[in-house]
């Protein structure tokens, strides 16, 4: 695939747990290709998750920039609620 389009989304978190849940849920993801035209590296650097989406063209770009940019949000709203919720 020729990337025609690149985007690099740097997420700080707040903790490390945070951190390694959010890659943990992602990761499939990553490795099971959505599509053909956009491929997706996932990584860590100190307290930052860094998504980096190649694509072949803008419209796969934001594509897939949306469906994981939802899926972190989603998961960090979990993360949230479970840290919230007292047991006990």
């Amino acid at each position: 695939m020729a990337a025609r389009a690149k985007a690099n989304i740097r997420l700080k978190l707040q903790s490390e747990k945070q951190l390694t849940t959010l890659l943990h849920a992602l990761d499939p993801e990553a490795k099971a290709t959505m599509t053909r035209r956009a491929v997706v590296k996932l990584e860590e650097d100190g307290l930052s998750l860094v998504l980096k989406v190649e694509a072949e063209d803008t419209v796969a770009l934001r594509a897939t920039l949306n469906a994981y940019l939802r899926w972190m949000g989603t998961v960090i709203n979990v993360i949230d609620a479970v840290s919230e919720t007292k047991i006990g």
